[in-house]
């Protein structure tokens, strides 16, 4: 009898009262003949690290048993490495949790009694997901059982495949969850320039946001089941009020948003003027009544977290004039939690990339390299392998989170991901398919290098930089039929030099005006080799409240 398990406890024993009525056994039973038998299961498959061994005849040798991957035919198409080996960890516990969780449909965990098509998880990873493997096909065909799972009025459930626990209970149509409906056929247009399953989804698409829009009062989305910032940061007994809650109703508004204005897009894209016109409409009445509804005339949200500062600011829902103080309160929240993140699964995804975005790149570094409970590499200091479903699946006594629902390999906080690529290597789409992309990275954290790496619909992208003392290097590579701008971080065009020319002296270059610290430079297809002096920039300190 093969038993499978994630962990161990701390006394070394096999751990499996996370798996729940899941009893991840094989027994097989031998024919007695003496002769070598290869037992394999050929009709079920098991999320797991450890194995144990019962009745097993004779002595066992490692090299007798095999643990086989098992996971969609994706091909892999990105990569990603810096100078910090528990960043490169992080990476790859990312890349192990997209494996195993990507089997045909995106299980959120392959584990215990559930292993189901939660759209939650895998609408918030679908970018990330894209950049590691190759998931065009894969989403594409999930996105029409997702069409053909949703009810008549446009609810799209939870899980897809649909599931019996699911009917009669109105388990349908969550802000963050639902969503999958809009933002992974965007994802797929964008990353690779997939017109055809954009419009193949676009009734689903347009069916989704109808349901909201029934559902709303006063352009208000306040009704219904919401699952919230699912597992965002919670205390027992918290009477001094440090618990991360954030209003469920706030955030079903920008999540309607954020689908209004995907649409707004989509139709662009398909040219259908109409849809066009209904959805710009509609779009400013959602925020109108989002700022009516829970921005303060000071600009303090409702909810003071950084979940709802990172959406109101991610999905545009604050007017220009509100959105730099509203940056700034999201800093100080995270320095008032001494540098740590108190968002869940709606809020992480975007939480770096709104900090960088609106001038805080320290504090998103401050975060991604945060050892201690709540972090990202808090799972990695406790020897995680992939990415856990809390952000305290293990405590630091090595004691579990209540075994009802604790998984160790459960991928939508490996989101972080996105901003690994776009923002520390800084190799980002532009054009869909990246036909033409950007490379600007944001340099921080004391990294000395940093590489991504893309096989675009185009051919090989690359973006490399490293830095020795006031020097950097940028490496990129731009494929055939492709265009790049690379953002230098320097203003002093003097100072960069491509190959071993001087960047004015090169007649196939062209530099634009320097902007927000970065030297713009048009490149077309081929490899170059900027260097250029560089010095880190500047940032006011924050204090906490």
């Amino acid at each position: 009898t093969l038993s499978h398990s994630e962990v161990l406890d701390k006394r070394g024993n096999f751990y499996t009262d996370n798996l729940r009525s899941a009893s991840a056994e094989d027994t097989y039973y031998l024919r007695g003949t003496g002769q070598d038998e290869a037992l394999e299961p050929h009709f079920t498959f098991h999320g797991f690290r450890y194995l144990r061994i019962d009745a097993y005849p004779g002595a066992p040798k490692p090299e007798d048993f095999t643990a086989v991957a098992l996971y969609s035919d994706m091909p892999a198409t990105g990569s990603f490495s810096c100078s910090d080996p528990l960043i490169n960890q992080l990476q790859s516990n990312i890349q192990w949790g997209q494996k195993g969780n990507f089997l045909d449909v995106p299980t959120d965990c392959p584990q215990r009694d559930e292993r189901l098509g939660w759209t939650g998880d895998a609408e918030v990873f679908s970018s990330t997901a894209a950049f590691n493997r190759n998931t065009n096909s894969f989403f594409a065909k999930w996105l029409r059982d997702l069409a053909a799972d949703q009810g008549p009025d446009g609810a799209v459930p939870f899980v897809v495949p649909s599931m019996p626990f699911t009917s009669g209970k109105n388990l349908t149509g969550a802000a963050g969850w639902s969503d999958a409906a809009t933002v992974i056929p965007w994802d797929l247009y964008a990353l690779f320039g997939d017109r055809r399953t954009l419009a193949v989804q676009y009734p689903s698409m347009k069916a989704w946001v109808k349901y909201i829009q029934d559902r709303s009062r006063n352009d208000l989305w306040d009704t219904g089941f919401q699952f919230g910032d699912w597992l965002a940061y919670d205390l027992d007994d918290d009477n001094a009020g440090r618990s991360a809650v954030t209003s469920h109703a706030l955030i079903a508004q920008c999540f309607w948003a954020h689908s209004t204005q995907i649409m707004l897009d989509a139709a662009t894209v398909l040219g259908k003027t109409d849809d066009v016109a209904t959805y710009t409409a509609l779009l400013q009445r959602i925020k109108a009544a989002y700022l009516r509804e829970y921005v303060t005339p000071g600009g303090a949200l409702m909810s003071n977290t950084q979940t709802a500062y990172v959406l109101a600011l991610h999905f545009d829902m604050l007017p220009e004039n509100l959105r730099a103080q509203a940056a700034d309160r999201l800093a100080l929240n995270v320095a008032d939690y001494d540098n740590h993140l108190t968002t869940g699964f709606l809020g992480t995804p975007y939480l770096c990339q709104v900090l960088s975005r609106f001038g805080h790149a320290d504090v998103a570094y401050k975060l991604l390299l945060q050892k201690t409970y709540p972090s990202w590499l808090y799972p990695v200091t406790m020897g995680a392998t992939t990415v856990w479903e809390r952000w305290n699946s293990m405590r630091p006594d090595s004691t579990f989170a209540p075994p009802s629902m604790t998984s160790f390999n459960h991928y939508a906080y490996g989101a972080i991901g996105h901003w690994l690529y776009t923002t520390v290597a800084g190799l980002n789409v532009g054009a869909p398919g990246y036909r033409t992309f950007t490379v600007r990275p944001q340099l921080g954290g004391g990294f000395t290098q940093a590489t991504a790496a893309l096989e675009t619909v185009y051919g090989a992208t690359r973006a490399h930089w490293q830095t020795s003392g006031d020097q950097l290097a940028l490496d990129v590579t731009v494929p055939p039929n492709a265009t790049a701008t690379v953002y230098l971080p320097t203003t002093n065009p003097g100072s960069v030099r491509e190959g071993n020319r001087r960047l004015d002296a090169n007649k196939g270059l062209q530099a634009g005006p320097a902007q927000d610290g970065y030297l713009p430079v048009q490149v077309g297809s081929g490899q170059y080799h900027f260097t250029t002096e560089w010095a880190p920039k500047a940032t006011a300190a924050l204090a906490p409240r």
